[in-house]
């Protein structure tokens, strides 16, 4: 069936009056024959329209009620303010997508993804996503969704209403190396583009972006930018507009516009239901109709409707309630993803939900306004063009709008009547006004009003609401309501992994709240891995090193350094849980960051139990930087116990990045969920950077677990995430590399430490209750020794320096190594080092009064490849 239709329209908009685009011609359509809906502002504010001939029929003019720009471009054929025959709204954005494949080619049109922007732009990008043909359809929303993390957003900044958020459902519809298709009503400035395109190329790199719009209007002073900026990016950059053409403003063209609104507003309050003036009350009143309209329209308004024709339960007088039968489980619109098999569902659904709008309306109705609400302008439109077409009612189509903008009765004018009433969906900005436009004293016989579910609220029928507001301009207002879409989420988090299934720890010694990647190959070669990243601007965490197998002298480094610090690190471990019963809670839920964290917490455990008889839970989770904690473990976490209860544990700080980066996470989290009480307090075993308020003890020196990877912590791997994997309700994932078993350490490192708690107990605990009446707050002293080094070094750039022994270990076993700054006359904790050192052939340099033991520098060559704090490439 979809392919009937589609057909159909293709006819049809390449047949009609001659302009490329069938039905009525789009600037007569609805309005004085012969006037351009753009004179009046025009000639008041010398604002002057440049382009081809069409431009005219597509746009005119209004004043906006907005002190960033006076004018407001008019669209007649998307269907927002303008009431226009829905074959005309929907053959032009169809058309649109048509020229995209032939763009493209079918090749790389099959795997395109269409991004429409909110609010004025979803329907429009919906209809190119059908013209495209299989491409899945996602458009930007004002409503965030609680438990929804965004997978992208950006601000529209020239906009009332700027932050747009990104909420797929399947957050892998953005990951694909497909072009991404950019659908937006006008191309103006090019702002909001390039700050999408900005967001998402930095989180899901592509190669070829389309920028498709209705009018491509950017000034000469714009038109290079996109030009300029796909260089930048590195990727292919295309523009598809069906018209083309410039604004030109006077010098003050804002301030004349805002006194013209302010002039216009006051002598319409004084006046009350002049014609001409936007009323500052709620309804814009005409004592006749407006010229250009059907015959027998009715241009004035009354107190009540005629027929108030109650909806089934009585309570609400003036709308009679339809019910489509929307099909179950179908999304209402592309908020959260809207497949290929979802339009299959629609269209054949579309002529069933017709017939029953059909029947609904009165029999006399020969004029009909559908009407959608706000981003909802996909549904409404496919329904009104499918009642235009099984018909012979004259049917007209747009939607409820947040613009503010100036009404004038007056045929040059492009908003001629305004209704305003509350915002009826409980929006996350708060309440407001909401405007439709054009609709009173056009004649309709009936209005439609389509609304989700979530829009469907008391605000919607009160008195002053949207229904009442229609009621007083047409004999019948029937009302839809099509059941919002709710991403679905799992009734229940899968439960934590355990030993000896995963890891080789003992399953009760930690929960692993991951998913299980062995089977999936996500390593590469160091020097692989970091031009893959330079490529395109990869993600640390989508891939994997290759596990160094450290050598016979390396292995027997790590026994001598575990024999010599053993009693060391159990006092460490003995201080810090002993400050976390103290200050924290009397029963901790311990949750590592994985994997660093995660001996510690073992060892944590253990000396509660050991010190205390306590068995404290234990969980190991996943933290990336610059995508947060995972949201789902904390949402588990929640579900099973108090957060105020739950203390985050790491090995050691260096520069203090996850710290900041937790901080954040767990902000934006309980703004997401709603879910309060995490703490952002990191407990670490070692804070060399002076990072944190609960530690073991600020001295930089070896820790053994950092001179392996997966060998001393349980054979499991560092966490992955990338969208192909990991879904929107999953943990981030992990491998257990259960082939390296052989030379596996882990539960040696922790019975060597466990082994002397008795001997450090007394020790441990007196220094607990020095450090506990203390001054422990963070002084970041790490952090201004890495911005010294980094520019004394000519480095200029703080993420290429890694502070403290763990993470100059890590630069060794995982990055592409500079050299290493070595305190002069540290001993035998850098022997490991050193060692790594010799076989890489990296320069090791002694510094006096260097305040960590030793820092790692990663090579300049490889500046791109680095990962910072926010883990994506860093440039220098």
């Amino acid at each position: 069936m979809e392919k009937a239709v589609n057909e159909g329209v293709h006819d049809q908009v390449r047949d009609g009056d001659g302009d490329g685009y069938g039905g009525a011609r789009a600037g007569t359509a609805d309005g004085a024959e012969g006037v351009w809906s753009g004179s009046w502002v025009a000639e008041r504010l010398g604002v002057e329209l440049i382009g081809d001939d069409r431009l005219t029929g597509l746009l005119g003019l209004a004043l906006r009620r907005n002190p960033k720009r006076a004018h407001l471009l008019v669209s007649n054929v998307l269907g927002k303010h303008v009431p226009q025959s829905p074959s005309v709204v929907y053959g032009h954005g169809y058309e649109l997508g048509r020229r995209v494949r032939e763009l493209l080619g079918p090749d790389e049109a099959r795997r395109a993804v269409v991004l429409g922007y909110a609010e004025t732009a979803t329907g429009l990008g919906h209809s190119v996503a059908d013209g495209l043909g299989l491409a899945p359809y996602l458009h930007s929303t004002r409503r965030p969704v609680a438990g929804l993390d965004p997978a992208g957003g950006f601000e529209e900044s020239h906009s009332h209403a700027t932050s747009h958020l990104l909420l797929p459902e399947d957050p892998a519809l953005l990951t694909g190396d497909g072009p991404l298709v950019l659908v937006d009503d006008e191309f103006s400035t090019g702002n909001t583009v390039l700050n999408t395109v900005r967001d998402l190329h930095e989180r899901y790199p592509r190669r070829r972006y389309v920028v498709v719009a209705l009018v491509d209007m950017r000034s000469a002073a714009d038109a290079g930018r996109l030009e300029e900026f796909a260089r930048e990016i590195g990727a292919r950059v295309d523009l598809v507009a069906a018209a083309s053409g410039t604004v030109r403003l006077p010098e003050g063209v804002l301030e004349k516009g805002q006194e013209l609104v302010a002039r216009y507003a006051s002598e319409s309050a004084a006046e009350g239901s002049s014609a001409g003036a936007a009323p500052s009350g709620p309804v814009a009143q005409f004592p006749a109709p407006l010229k250009g309209v059907a015959p027998g329209a009715r241009g004035t308004a009354r107190a009540t409707p005629t027929d108030p024709h109650p909806d089934d339960n009585g309570t609400d007088p003036h709308a009679t309630r339809i019910d489509l039968h929307w099909p179950a489980g179908l999304p209402d619109g592309g908020r959260h993803g809207f497949t290929p098999a979802h339009r299959e569902r629609l269209e054949d659904a579309l002529p069933a939900m017709a017939r029953r709008l059909a029947e609904a309306l009165p029999q006399e109705a020969r004029r009909v306004h559908i009407l959608g609400f706000e981003e909802l302008m996909y549904a409404p439109l496919r329904l009104a063009r499918e009642l235009e077409r099984t018909t012979g009612v004259e049917v007209r189509y747009s939607t409820t709008t947040r613009s503010p903008v100036l009404a004038v009765d007056d045929p040059g004018y492009a908003i001629r009547t305004r209704l305003t009433f509350p915002a009826h969906d409980d929006p996350a900005d708060g309440p407001g006004e909401r405007y439709a436009y054009n609709v009173a004293g056009a004649g309709f016989d009936a209005v439609v009003a389509v609304v989700d579910s979530a829009g469907d609220t008391p605000a919607l029928h009160a008195p002053d609401g949207l229904l009442a507001r229609l009621a007083a301009h047409t004999p019948r207002v029937l009302l839809a309501v099509i059941p919002s879409y709710a991403p679905e989420r799992p009734s229940m988090l899968p439960e934590p992994l355990r030993g000896p299934a995963f890891s080789s720890y003992a399953p009760e010694e930690v929960g692993w709240l991951l998913q299980d990647l062995s089977d999936v190959t996500l390593e590469a070669p160091t020097e692989e891995r970091e031009e893959a990243i330079q490529s395109g601007g990869a993600h640390y965490a989508e891939s994997l090193p290759v596990e160094y197998q450290p050598s016979e002298e390396y292995q027997e480094l790590f026994h001598a350094a575990l024999e010599d610090s053993a009693a060391r690190i159990a006092q460490a471990v003995g201080v810090v849980t002993e400050t976390v019963l103290a200050e924290r809670s009397p029963r901790p839920v311990l949750v590592s960051l994985a994997r660093a964290g995660t001996p510690v917490g073992i060892l944590m455990r253990r000396w509660a139990q050991h010190r205390h008889g306590l068995d404290l839970p234990h969980y190991a989770v996943s933290i990336v930087r610059g995508r947060g904690i995972d949201a789902n473990a904390l949402r588990w976490l929640a579900e099973h116990h108090d957060p105020r209860d739950v203390v985050f544990v790491d090995g050691w700080t260096g520069k203090g990045a996850i710290t900041r980066e937790l901080a954040q996470a767990l902000e934006e989290f309980e703004k997401s969920d709603g879910i309060t009480g995490f703490s952002s307090e990191i407990a670490v075993l070692a804070d060399p950077g002076s990072c944190v308020r609960t530690y073991g003890t600020r001295e930089d020196f070896l820790i053994p677990s950092a001179c392996l990877n997966s060998t001393v912590s349980g054979l499991i791997s560092r966490t992955v995430l990338r969208a192909d994997l990991v879904g929107p309700h999953d943990f981030h994932g992990a491998k257990f590399y259960r082939e390296l078993a052989g030379t596996d350490v882990s539960v040696t490192f922790l019975d060597a430490v466990s082994a002397r708690f008795p001997e450090v107990a007394d020790a441990a605990c007196a220094q607990a209750k020095e450090l506990l009446a203390a001054d422990r707050s963070p002084t970041w002293e790490g952090w201004a020794a890495v911005e010294r080094i980094s520019e004394e070094y000519g480095i200029h750039d703080v993420n290429l320096v890694k502070p403290g022994v763990g993470e100059t270990t890590r630069v060794m076993l995982r990055r592409v190594p500079w050299k290493v700054l070595a305190r002069a006359g540290a001993g035998s904790d850098l022997d490991h080092v050193r060692l790594l050192a010799g076989q890489r052939g990296v320069p090791v340099e002694e510094v006096a009064d260097l305040p960590y033991t030793c820092v790692g520098l990663i090579h300049p060559k490889y500046t791109r490849g680095a990962t910072g704090a926010d883990g994506k490439a860093v440039t220098v």
